[in-house]
Formats: C-alpha cells, sequence, structure tokens
C-alpha cells in the first residue's frame, strides 16, 4: 500500500492550519516548511505530529518534496481542507495500490468554501519520482487522472 506525504508551505498561519491538518486522516505522513512565521503556527504544526522545516532562503518550494517519508506527496496550502468524499478516495487509493509506472499524478478539484463554486482543477498528488516541480504545487499537466472529491479553499476574513 502506498504512503502518502502531505507537504504544506505556511507563514503566520496559525489561524487557519488546524482545520487543514484536521483532514488529513488519509495522510501517513505530514511535512510543514515554515517561512519564517511569527506567530504560533509552528505550535500548531507540531500539536498534530507534523514534521516542520524551516524553509531555506533561495530554495525552490517543490525540492521540499525530498524531505517526504512516501512518494506519494499530497501538496496542500493552509487555507485547504479536503472534503470527506476526497479522504474517503484517498484511503480508497490508498488500498487499491496503482500500478507502478502508471501516472505521475492527480488532478484535484478545488472549490470555494464560502459559496461552493468550482474555483479550479489542479494536480495536487504527486508521484515526487517522476515529476519535479519549482512552485509550491506542480504546473498543470493535461490528461491526468481526476481523484473524487474536493479541496475546500477558506478565503481569509475580511
Amino acid at each position: 500500500m502506498p504512503g502518502i506525504s502531505a507537504l504544506i508551505h505556511t507563514c503566520n498561519d496559525e489561524r487557519r492550519l488546524g482545520r487543514t491538518l484536521e483532514t488529513l486522516r488519509p495522510c501517513d505522513e505530514i511535512v510543514i516548511v515554515d517561512h519564517a512565521s511569527e506567530d504560533g503556527t509552528v505550535k500548531v504544526a507540531r500539536d498534530y505530529g507534523a514534521k516542520v522545516i524551516p524553509a531555506v532562503t533561495g530554495v525552490q518550494n517543490g525540492a521540499y518534496a525530498n524531505d517526504c517519508k512516501h512518494d506519494w506527496v499530497l501538496c496542500l496550502q493552509p487555507a485547504e481542507s479536503l472534503t470527506e468524499a476526497l479522504e474517503a478516495t484517498l484511503l480508497e487509493w490508498k488500498t487499491n495500490t496503482p500500478p507502478k509506472g502508471t501516472t505521475a499524478g492527480y488532478a484535484v478539484r478545488i472549490r470555494s468554501s464560502e459559496n461552493g463554486q468550482a474555483i479550479c482543477q489542479e494536480l495536487r498528488l504527486v508521484n515526487r519520482t517522476k515529476l519535479n516541480w519549482q512552485g509550491i504545487s506542480p504546473e498543470a499537466t493535461s490528461g491526468l487522472p481526476v481523484l473524487e472529491g474536493d479541496l475546500l479553499r477558506f478565503e481569509p476574513a475580511a
């Protein structure tokens, strides 16, 4: 059964990170890359058992996938949470091991938590042995399978 590492980049996300971490039950490891937070972000991450890595100036965000224990990396933002449907899909995906060499990753639909409207679809579950990326999540690649369920994106309060 393949393991999944969640990879989240943070900076002063103490107030919203807990909601994200609560939904990561399908993940076998949580890696937080902290970009010099000055609030309680690191404490929240550690309270949830996450491995916290301080960001290093000049290192591409995607390079931190090398710090993950598992080949499959779920890239998230601290203001995103898995829906129950996506949690169930990931748990099922893990038990039905994908054939080796079949895909570099899976796309996930992202929708607004405020109005439920679809925002976009992005590559978020990535096989780090098949794909390198520079940003927080990989660039979109067409023709990838889409996982059932959604990521909810929570906008900051006005």
